[in-house]
């Protein structure tokens, strides 16, 4: 579907091409947020302590572990791809929607755990308006 809403939006040259400063801020947004995201993988993949701990805190078993780091690691994957980037951010932004309602549910502080993901999907979003046509042409109003 989404290959589907990227092929029918409008052609770049109804798209503004961002400037030299704005592909590289895309770039840095992008760049942060993978780091971020490729540690959060591989401290759950690996089983670090505090990856456990904090997975039990919130009401998942240890052994849930793996499972979400290779969930992670498949959307991580297709985010760093140029061309699945977009499938990519889709699926980071359910992951991280499970993890809003997961802190919330068990009353986590609001701005340093239940919106702290959507501060890393702005970052996963923004680099991507920023370093992708596709995406600019599809957030653009319609002339």
């Amino acid at each position: 579907m989404s290959a589907a809403l990227l092929q029918s939006a409008p052609t770049s040259d109804t798209v503004t091409t961002p400037s030299s400063r704005g592909r590289w801020a895309g770039r840095i947004l992008t760049g942060v947020a993978v780091a971020f995201l490729t540690f959060d993988v591989v401290i759950k993949l690996i089983g670090v302590k505090e990856a456990v701990q904090g997975t039990v805190e919130l009401g998942y078993q240890p052994h849930h572990l793996p499972v979400i780091g290779v969930i992670g690691l498949v959307c991580l994957i297709l985010y760093v791809i140029p061309r699945t980037a977009p499938l990519g951010a889709i699926l980071w932004t359910g992951y991280l929607g499970g993890a809003i309602a997961t802190n919330l549910r068990v009353d986590n502080p609001l701005f340093s755990h239940i919106l702290f993901p959507i501060y890393v999907a702005a970052f996963i979003w923004g680099g991507l308006y920023l370093r992708d046509p596709r995406v600019r042409a599809l957030v653009r109003p319609a002339r």
